[in-house]
């Protein structure tokens, strides 16, 4: 009998945890500006904007895809840099709305001669329902510059 019950229990706690995490797996799409003071002297600031999807593998931990637009802006001679970053990442919650985000990825240069820079950047952040606000450190080693953003995203469940 107690075989029985315990059994039971343990068939139920299985179910219901498996349920329960199948609820936790869904989309998230987010829409985001961002500007930032690049590490290197010969720019002045940058700024962009970016897509992220986000898929939420549990409550605490997610996937994640961004891409959009950044330029930074030189201080001389006019000649700006553009790029497409392309990320992947993985963000994991401290408590309910605190995080930190690891992204890498390709900055693709849009102007002439630019070309491709890996990219890398990891970040904290806050979420709630609906805005993210996080901060940043990006790397582009063939740019030879880097930059510490802040971004301000708007973002809901797909």
């Amino acid at each position: 009998m107690k075989h029985s019950i315990f059994l039971l229990s343990a068939l139920m706690l299985f179910f219901t945890t498996s349920y329960a995490q199948k609820k936790e797996h869904n989309f998230r799409l987010g829409y985001g500006l961002n500007g930032g003071i690049p590490t290197n002297d010969a720019f002045v600031f940058s700024l962009g904007a970016d897509a992220r999807l986000q898929y939420d593998i549990s409550l605490k931990t997610s996937f994640s895809a961004t891409t959009g637009y950044t330029h930074l802006f030189i201080k001389d001679d006019g000649n700006d840099a553009g790029f497409v970053p392309a990320k992947l990442g993985f963000k994991s919650f401290i408590g309910d709305q605190i995080y930190y985000l690891g992204e890498v990825g390709a900055a693709i240069g849009v102007n002439k001669g630019m070309g491709t820079s890996l990219l890398w950047a990891p970040g904290i952040g806050i979420a709630t329902k609906h805005i993210d606000i996080s901060l940043r450190y990006e790397n582009y080693s063939k740019f030879d510059t880097g930059q510490v953003s802040l971004r301000l995203a708007y973002g809901y469940k797909l």
